[in-house]
């Protein structure tokens, strides 16, 4: 009788978790909002987020809330502007942690397990806690993790290690920040990440526990150094420049026109306009680590496919900001005065529950990064403590799953030196 009840019991436990989905959240950086094939990009590859957004929704107008790595993953994590986090660049630390409860503590608080693997880069100590596990690819005492891909490495053969270390001193030296990669591709960061995402969602689904999972994958942010695999598929001769690689420097403001001027390594954007080449190599290689990022991320859907969670799992993807990839004739953010550019401030986003959302729907009308808060409070019913500060963004449920518009008269994206107000027609910055 005793087994009979404890059996019981363990199904009803089974049952409560399956009722409740489970939310995995796919995570690039840097990730211009227009690279992909579903964005229509006619050059690059990206066949696992294609399928990702013919069983979701994709939002064509989703924005930053400031486009540069730390305060953006702040915002995104806490659902508040920067303004109110006080977290504005990425040296910056929140004045009052304790009062922001980001999104992992309110899903443990609710009984989820939580992990993080990739790139976690949010502000030490509160806001980085909250994680049942952790593994970073970025510096250990940047992102405090129970694993890290530096210690991993080190087991991986002879000379990766040395490879990866020689990637990052290569790009310092190289024009553009441009370096092939010896490390193997079953070696690099985004490997690693995925690798302990999907040990994580096996964990889960062994114990029959929910989950709030962020796959943080570190590309296509610089320095561009993909493996030979991935550079490969996109001829650097082949590569189109923009129509605005060559803008006259006078149009833009004082920040990137001293980037334009810039002829020392690794950004030798002035090098670069006399031999565009530079600029032909650089959108070849971004374009190679957005390959790269969606090779993993179809890795890591078909291990959650695999495991019979698929369909109890909403999926989001979305980055940090976006790259300029030689727009205005400018590389990487450029984390001065940029914070106006669509190039920067657009994101990707995807949200996928085929269950209960539209499948292979486009929104386009305006969201923001920080109404991804509010929609999992809505869907999941997490409860906030009575103290917490009233969330930015707007629940996307009608949106996801009616297809109504969003509702958004404008969207706001600030940093320490900018703030830029994005409406349907216009933008004041």
């Amino acid at each position: 009788l005793i087994l009979f009840l404890l059996g019981l019991a363990a199904s009803g436990s089974c049952q409560a978790a399956a009722a409740k989905p489970n939310v995995l959240l796919l995570f690039a950086d840097q990730h211009n909002a227009d690279v992909m094939g579903c964005a229509g990009h006619s050059i690059v590859k990206t066949p696992n987020l294609d399928q990702l957004a013919a069983q979701g929704v994709r939002f064509t107008r989703a924005y930053c809330q400031d486009a540069i790595c730390v305060p953006s993953r702040t915002s995104l994590m806490t659902g508040l502007y920067p303004r109110t986090t006080g977290c504005l660049d990425n040296g910056d630390a929140p004045v009052s942690q304790t009062k922001l409860y980001p999104l992992q503590q309110v899903f443990q608080s609710a009984g989820y397990l939580t992990g993080c693997f990739g790139k976690r880069h949010l502000p030490r100590p509160t806001l980085a806690l909250g994680w049942n596990h952790s593994a970073t690819v970025i510096a250990p005492n940047q992102d405090p993790s129970d694993e890290n891909y530096q210690d991993w490495i080190q087991t991986r053969g002879p000379g990766q290690a040395e490879a990866f270390e020689k990637d990052h001193k290569g790009s310092l030296q190289s024009d553009m920040g441009c370096h092939i990669s010896e490390v193997k591709p079953e070696n690099r960061i985004e490997a690693y990440t995925a690798l302990k995402t999907k040990d994580f969602l096996r964990d889960c689904q062994k114990q029959g526990k929910n989950f709030f999972c962020w796959a943080s994958f570190h590309g296509p942010h610089q320095p561009y150094t993909p493996p030979a695999k991935w550079a490969a598929l996109y001829p650097v001769e082949k590569m189109p420049l923009p129509a605005s690689w060559n803008e006259p420097i006078d149009h833009l403001p004082p920040g990137l026109q001293n980037w334009r001027r810039n002829t020392k390594t690794p950004w030798s954007l002035a090098k670069a306009a006399e031999n565009p080449t530079l600029y032909r190599q650089y959108i070849a290689y971004y374009f190679a680590q957005v390959t790269e990022v969606d090779h993993f991320i179809g890795d890591v859907l078909a291990e959650l496919e695999a495991l019979g969670l698929r369909d109890n799992t909403i999926v989001i993807y979305a980055s940090d900001h976006g790259d300029f990839v030689a727009r205005h004739g400018m590389i990487e953010k450029c984390a001065v005065s940029h914070n106006v550019y669509e190039e920067t401030l657009r994101v990707p986003l995807i949200v996928s529950w085929p269950k209960r959302f539209q499948q292979g729907a486009t929104c386009n009308s305006l969201a923001e990064l920080v109404d991804l808060y509010p929609t999992l409070v809505e869907l999941l019913g997490l409860q906030r403590p009575a103290d917490a500060p009233k969330l930015a963004g707007r629940s996307l449920v009608p949106t996801l799953a009616e297809g109504k518009p969003t509702g958004r008269a404008y969207a706001v994206s600030e940093n320490w030196s900018q703030t830029t107000v994005i409406t349907d027609r216009y933008k004041l910055g």
